[in-house]
């Protein structure tokens, strides 16, 4: 095993999926890499946005442009900054994707030819899951590389 996939959302808990993410990788000597996928801007104006690792570049509400995409990107590379200053290693990659949260992991790691996802499993209101389903979930049933599930219930 040599590369690991590191899935980040800007979730409170993602500090816990990166240092458990991290810690797996150094014990097998694999490369890290970070990745968030970004979403619906409007997600990174809401309440429920919180801060995580020091991190709080969120945007305002009041500046969803038509520039916002290009913000996002700028802010997310800088929250991915943040979480590899974190983990303390200058040799972890980062990457950016924009679009479905699953397939983009999915194509992501299949392109970096990752031996190991990483994602953490938020709890969600039962039916939620089961309209909706889980990120973990989808990639859990769409891929034949191994994950690594950090439960981050009740964090």
């Amino acid at each position: 095993m040599k590369k690991v996939l590191i899935a980040l959302d800007y979730n409170p808990t993602a500090q816990k999926v990166a240092e458990a993410g991290y810690s797996l990788a150094k014990s097998i000597g694999a490369e890290v890499t970070l990745i968030h996928v970004l979403v619906d801007p409007m997600y990174y104006t809401s309440a429920t946005y919180s801060s995580i690792m020091g991190f709080d570049g969120y945007i305002d509400a009041g500046f969803i442009q038509p520039d916002v995409m290009v913000e996002l990107k700028k802010s997310t590379q800088e929250f991915l900054d943040k979480s590899k200053q974190h983990l303390g290693d200058e040799t972890i990659q980062t990457l950016i994707i924009e679009g479905d949260v699953a397939d983009s992991i999915l194509e992501a790691a299949k392109d970096s030819k990752v031996d190991v996802i990483v994602l953490g499993s938020h709890s969600q209101k039962w039916l939620e899951s089961i309209v909706m389903g889980s990120v973990t979930e989808q990639v859990l049933h769409q891929t034949l590389i191994p994950l690594y599930v950090i439960p981050t219930k009740n964090q």
